[in-house]
């Protein structure tokens, strides 16, 4: 499902108008993304969670020249399932 299907959904599902299945969809997701710009957890109770992982810099390697380069310390998104979505997915 993409963001246009949900609120193609939203729209069906709660008798609103494109316009305002787009604004909630807007507004959800940008206060997500707003508050693990913030270092915060979020947290959707049976479905799953989102966080910021922080990696330290460390030495690499270039691929393809072998060459050691230095990889700058960075902050990554990550997705883990709830219990309930895995028991759902997994039936």
């Amino acid at each position: 499902m993409n963001k246009m299907e949900l609120i193609s959904t939203l729209k069906a599902e709660a008798n609103m108008s494109k316009a305002e299945a787009a604004q909630v969809v807007e507004i959800f997701f940008g206060n997500m993304a707003g508050a693990m710009e913030r270092g915060e957890r979020v947290e959707i109770r049976g479905l799953c969670s989102f966080f910021v992982k922080s990696y330290s810099s460390y030495a690499g390697r270039n691929p393809k020249t072998g060459e050691k380069v230095v990889i700058k310390p960075k902050k990554l998104p990550f997705f883990k399932s709830g219990k309930e979505l895995k028991e759902r997915v997994n039936c």
